[in-house]
């Protein structure tokens, strides 16, 4: 590998780095300079507005929750994650941990308490900048880690089950 190849993955690497520190101080206009305006974040629901807008929108919507934005950061500064770079892409592995504050997750009500989780965030590069953005996150076992008395399986999951060992 050439030295100026390896320099580059080493900013791109740097780069992701720096998301993460934008995303989790919530200074959503130093973005504009690591990202393309058109980014796809895969990781955002489709009724978000297209590129970085989109992103921009569903970060500054958590921020003025303040259970949500107590939860974001809390997770982004209990990160242990492994990062990866070869070519335009980086990725980083791992796991989060943090402390949900209690509400609605995913349609379920969730009480309050302490969690990890197993995460993995995908990044194409474009330009030295972020073109494209996947994440994978284990929400089902934060979900189980918080509310293990809560989440039985129904019995029509557990007819499914006893009718597929059949």
């Amino acid at each position: 590998m050439r030295r100026t190849e390896v320099l580059r993955i080493e900013e791109h690497k740097a780069t992701v780095a720096r998301f993460d520190e934008l995303t989790g101080a919530s200074e959503l206009d130093a973005l504009d300079e690591i990202c393309t305006a058109d980014m796809v974040n895969h990781a955002l629901a489709s009724h978000r507005p297209a590129g970085l807008a989109g992103t921009k929108q569903f970060l500054a919507e958590s921020e003025r929750d303040p259970g949500k934005a107590a939860w974001r950061r809390s997770m982004m500064f209990d990160q242990r994650v492994v990062t990866v770079a070869e070519g335009e892409y980086v990725i980083q592995l791992g796991k989060r941990a943090g402390t949900w504050p209690g509400g609605r997750f995913r349609g379920i009500d969730i009480p309050a308490g302490e969690y990890e989780y197993g995460v993995a965030f995908m990044y194409r590069f474009s330009d030295g900048r972020i073109a494209e953005r996947w994440a994978v996150r284990d929400d089902l076992g934060m979900i189980l880690q918080l509310t293990p008395h809560h989440c039985k399986p129904s019995s029509t999951v557990l007819r499914v089950r006893q009718h597929h060992d059949a």
